[in-house]
């Protein structure tokens, strides 16, 4: 069923209980994306955690403001109105959420560049997937490698299309993230993000291929002289075969290079 403005809300307690419980919480301050009807804020409080809210439906929120009225006054809850992808957030520690699938990969990213300790977040089984997948695998892809690359990734629950309000036509899945440095230290973060891109976004191309479409990026002559300088072995895999440091690498030879 197609959600309005992409909300499903989840009505599974069980479900509710285990994501509030899949990090240690009380005195913490967490960030909500998407509170919705507010069960699983109802939950995180009740646990002690400090809940800071961004919610875009602007409906929603006289409910959530009556629901909760005692923990507002108290500051133990806020709530933010806007798009979670795009408004200053709050400061916090955690992120622990049911995510609007359309943001899903925008609220990642931005969240891996600002940091946090721990995140538990819903997302469609298929993304959950991608973001999992390892080097060889079929769902390996550009957002494996960018999450991988400064995160664990973990998956620890899936859920049916029954867990939610309306069903969603796929099922979810609730990924623990944790920050960590990079296996190798990046050069330039930029440059190794459009390395990752462009790459994939040729995949049935070689490598040396899909340097060569870069040319438009960097110029000729900085891609000739990187493909030169590459072992023929990696020039003639394609981009699903490359390691998380397999991209780091190439692109600090990359970045010397500029």
């Amino acid at each position: 069923m197609k959600a309005p403005k992409d909300q499903h809300f989840l009505i599974d307690t069980d479900a509710v209980d285990f994501i509030a419980d899949s990090v240690p919480i009380q005195g913490r301050t967490v960030l909500e994306v998407g509170p919705g009807g507010g069960v699983l804020t109802a939950a995180l409080l009740e646990r002690g955690a400090n809940v800071r809210a961004v919610e875009l439906d602007g409906t929603l929120l006289p409910n959530l403001e009556l629901r909760f009225e005692e923990e507002l006054s108290t500051g133990q809850l806020t709530i933010t109105r806007g798009d979670a992808s795009k408004v200053p957030l709050p400061a916090f520690d955690l992120v622990i959420a049911n995510l609007p699938y359309s943001i899903s990969s925008k609220i990642t990213f931005r969240l891996l560049e600002i940091g946090f300790e721990t995140a538990v977040l819903m997302y469609q089984w298929e993304f959950a997937k991608r973001m999992v997948s390892p080097p060889g695998d079929g769902e390996y892809g550009r957002l494996s490698v960018m999450v991988q690359t400064y995160a664990d990734v973990d998956l620890i629950l899936k859920l049916p299309p029954q867990a939610f309000n309306p069903p969603p036509e796929v099922d979810s899945a609730v990924v623990k993230i944790i920050p960590h440095e990079p296996p190798v230290k990046i050069l330039n973060r930029d440059v190794h993000s459009v390395l990752v891109r462009e790459l994939f976004s040729h995949q049935r191309k070689t490598i040396q291929n899909g340097l060569k479409g870069m040319k438009s990026i960097y110029g000729e002559e900085i891609m000739a002289k990187l493909i030169s300088s590459l072992q023929k072995d990696l020039l003639g895999k394609r981009p699903e075969m490359l390691s998380i440091v397999d991209f780091i690498e190439l692109a600090n030879r990359l970045t010397d290079l500029l």
